[in-house]
């Protein structure tokens, strides 16, 4: 059995440490607060864990899965570099890319591998005792190699990725991720907090139909987190943003203008490019 150390007990920690505990792997976690380490032992989410993040702790795991915000993986990165086995493969969770990864493996040198990537998974809720390993079973896993890897690496990321039972693995470029993330989930967040900010109303809930509640579902939102990744690809979600206002207002002029057939055509292409997702 392979020991696998979390960094990060939170939702997507807490639910990784459960797919490897059931898939028969060692598994080990450091979370800043004893609680979640204390609740993820009794549930036997984990063999054993710690909330200070010690050398002598560290340095025992040839495998070790960073799940923390990006700004505070890097600082970890960098404070605690030296903590980490020689010859390690390191991994993250963190949904921007390009921002961190050459930083990050400039900091490790060859000493230790770190192989991206990006489970593309998630709830409204926060917290190990939140976490579920289901939630990985419809979901896409990003890898986002670098020249620097190796396939040993690699091979690791994609280990995890079937193990936790994703739907899909692919591999793409950081540049290539964080320009198709900025579509698919940044600006998707974006419509969902702009939508629930543009109207004050307490008595819309009693009005709202299915249409409303499956738009909005994730604009319950980590503040702090996805600041953190609108602001670290914030080149990339712009030019999404734009795009959308683009399309948004040719839409609006289309109503205004009563152009019924330009209306319907839109409608015709957002129907057949949806079919793909079914």
């Amino acid at each position: 059995m392979e020991k696998v150390l979390i960094v990060g007990l939170g939702l997507i920690g807490g639910s990784y440490a459960k797919g490897l505990t059931k898939n028969g792997y060692e598994v080990y976690a450091y979370n800043r607060t004893k609680e979640a380490i204390d609740y993820a032992k009794e549930n036997k989410i984990i063999l054993d864990g710690t909330d200070k993040f010690d050398k002598d702790f560290v340095c025992q795991f040839d495998r070790i899965i960073f799940s923390l915000y990006p700004k505070i993986f890097i600082e970890y990165i960098k404070k605690y570099k030296n903590y980490i086995k020689d010859g390690a493969i390191i991994s993250d969770v963190t949904g921007v890319k390009e921002s961190i990864v050459t930083e990050i493996q400039s900091e490790l040198d060859d000493r230790v591998e770190f192989i991206p990537a990006h489970p593309m998974a998630g709830r409204e809720v926060y917290g190990v005792k939140n976490s579920d390993e289901n939630i990985f079973m419809n979901a896409n896993y990003i890898i986002t190699p670098t020249e620097r890897n190796t396939e040993k690496g690699i091979a690791f990321a994609k280990e995890i990725g079937e193990k936790l039972r994703f739907r899909k693995i692919s591999v793409l470029a950081p540049k290539e991720h964080d320009e198709m993330i900025a579509f698919l989930s940044q600006l998707t967040h974006c419509i969902a907090v702009s939508l629930m900010a543009c109207k004050d109303s307490e008595y819309l809930v009693d009005y709202t139909g299915d249409s409303f509640r499956d738009l909005t579902r994730i604009a319950s939102i980590n503040e702090d987190m996805w600041t953190e990744l609108f602001l670290m690809n914030k080149k990339a979600l712009i030019k999404e943003m734009n795009s959308f206002i683009d399309k948004i207002t040719e839409l609006r002029d289309d109503i205004y203008n009563n152009d019924e057939e330009k209306i319907k055509a839109m409608m015709r292409l957002s129907t057949a490019r949806r079919k793909f997702f079914n």
